[in-house]
Parts: structure tokens; sequence; C-alpha cells
């Protein structure tokens, strides 16, 4: 798989039925290796790993309704209280992440009600602070670690 903007991260693998599969700490089973299953996995180990998040608070790929239509999200963070803390996107890195990926992750914020908001295709990584007052998100440098909060 392709190299990603992440620090380097030990993985555990498989083949099942000539497919490699990846295992998802999360999920707590092995996952099809996809492009895409790549990032979400990286992105995953960044929020355990560098920003120290619990496990228990991190949710992946869980189905919600957005203007009654059935959508998957990625990854979400959620606070103690159970109110989403962050919600993350992520694409193939051979997915340019373009307006319309902010315009997807707008979308289902709307529901969602997230704090912060991260789209990442592994190779390009953006974090937004919801300003829900004026309808509007805030870039920054990165997300906050766990401990600020």
């Amino acid at each position: 798989m392709q190299q990603l903007n992440f620090p380097t991260y030990q993985f555990r693998f498989k083949n099942s039925e000539n497919k490699v599969a990846i295992f998802d700490e999360i999920r707590k089973k092995f996952i099809i290796l996809t492009p895409e299953e790549w990032v979400r996995q990286h992105v995953i180990r960044f929020l355990l790993t560098e920003k120290k998040y619990p496990k228990s608070l991190i949710n992946v790929e869980k189905v919600l309704k957005v203007n009654g239509l059935r959508k998957r999200y990625d990854v979400v963070v959620f606070n103690p209280d159970g109110s989403i803390f962050i919600l993350i996107e992520c694409k193939a890195p051979e997915i340019k992440v373009s307006q319309s990926t902010f315009d997807q992750i707008a979308r289902y914020n709307m529901t969602m009600k997230a704090q912060y908001l991260m789209v990442t295709n592994g190779l390009n990584h953006y974090f937004c602070q919801m300003d829900f007052e004026n309808e509007k998100y805030l870039f920054l440098a990165e997300l906050p670690l766990y401990q600020v909060l």
C-alpha cells in the first residue's frame, strides 16, 4: 500500500479469500484492505496514538440519515456525554480533497453537529472547527489533544 502522510504504524494483516485484510482495533475484526480503508486505519491510529483519544470514544463506519437518505460516516470521536466531538471523512489517496468533499462532510454535520471536522486522503489533511452561530468552519493547523478537552 501507498506511504501516507502519517507517522509509521504497525498493523495486523491476513489473507482472506485471496484478498488482504487489515485488523480494525475499533470494530475488532479484519476488514478487506482498500485504499480508503488504509487511510481510515491510519486515521484511527493517529487519533489513538498521537491525539490520545480513548478507544471507547471512537466509532467507525456507521449509517446515518441525511435528508432521508442513508449515508455512512467514516470515523467519529464522541465526547464523554455522547455528543459528537469530531467527524472525519476519509478518501483514498488518489481522490483529490475538493470542495465537494467539504460539502459532503458539511451535509453530514448538519445532522451530526460535530465540533470539529477532519477531511483526509492520507496525503493531505484538513482540520476545521465549527462555528454554528455564523454557519461556517474555521480551518485549524491540527486537531486538539484529548487531554485539552
